[in-house]
């Protein structure tokens, strides 16, 4: 894990950084971490290397945590995002950065602790996906990376987060049960199967997402797929 702390406040840098060691060595865990108390600065590094996870203070004068977290994902769309705050008000736009938790100050050591074991767990295991061959050519998509599905005829295309499509001949029944199987993934349109987790907006009409796409959502579906949404939403904050 390379980890970068980004806060105005002395004081809550250090209480960080020492949960950071502690945890590292209860863990006997390899952690790397760079602490920066400005914004800018931290974004000009980050432009050079790859941090996996940033804690971001919300509330920092200049450019604030939110708007810090929407440029690293103009540039990074794989690093975990963490908000450190002294209020829940910015939870929701949390959302918008696909922001993995947010943590209240005062910091507790158990609820960080529980936070950093879920990402290098999650580091430690490959990232579940999609096996797609297209032509002689097997490809490996995570299904953290996949947007949505479409179907065109008898094309299949595979939407990825980092605006790259990937063409498959074949229908839409082929991976259905595959990718409903999972919480994230839902019909949303007879064509259209959609990851809601890369959902930045969500209407009764249309879904946008995060890459800036707008997809048909079916009249008639919409009810339950609201209720299923919200129902993933809460379930991703209990993790």
């Amino acid at each position: 894990m390379y980890i970068a702390i980004c806060d105005d406040e002395p004081q809550a840098l250090h209480t960080l950084q020492t949960m950071l060691s502690e945890w590292g060595r209860q863990r006997h865990a390899m952690l790397r971490y760079q602490q920066f108390s400005n914004p800018v600065e931290m974004l000009a590094q980050a432009r050079q290397q790859h941090f996996t996870v940033y804690f971001l203070d919300v509330l920092m004068p200049g450019l604030n945590g939110i708007t810090t977290a929407q440029e690293i994902r103009s540039f990074d769309d794989t690093a975990e995002i963490v908000f450190i705050t002294n209020t829940t008000e910015f939870a929701y736009a949390s959302y918008g950065v696909r922001a993995l938790n947010y943590l209240l100050k005062p910091i507790q050591q158990e609820a960080l602790f529980k936070l950093l074991d879920k990402i290098y767990l999650q580091e430690q295991q490959p990232p579940e996906g999609l096996m797609l061959k297209t032509g002689a050519t097997l490809i490996r998509v995570p299904f953290a990376n996949l947007v949505y599905v479409e179907v065109i005829r008898k094309h299949l295309y595979f939407h990825l987060n980092n605006n790259d499509v990937r063409e498959v001949m074949g229908a839409l029944k082929d991976y259905e049960n595959l990718l409903l199987a999972r919480p994230e993934f839902m019909r949303v349109h007879r064509s259209y199967i959609v990851n809601m987790l890369q959902a930045a907006e969500f209407a009764p009409t249309c879904i946008r997402t995060f890459t800036g796409e707008i997809l048909p959502v079916s009249r008639t579906l919409y009810p339950q797929l609201q209720k299923d949404y919200i129902r993933l939403l809460f379930e991703q904050r209990e993790e």
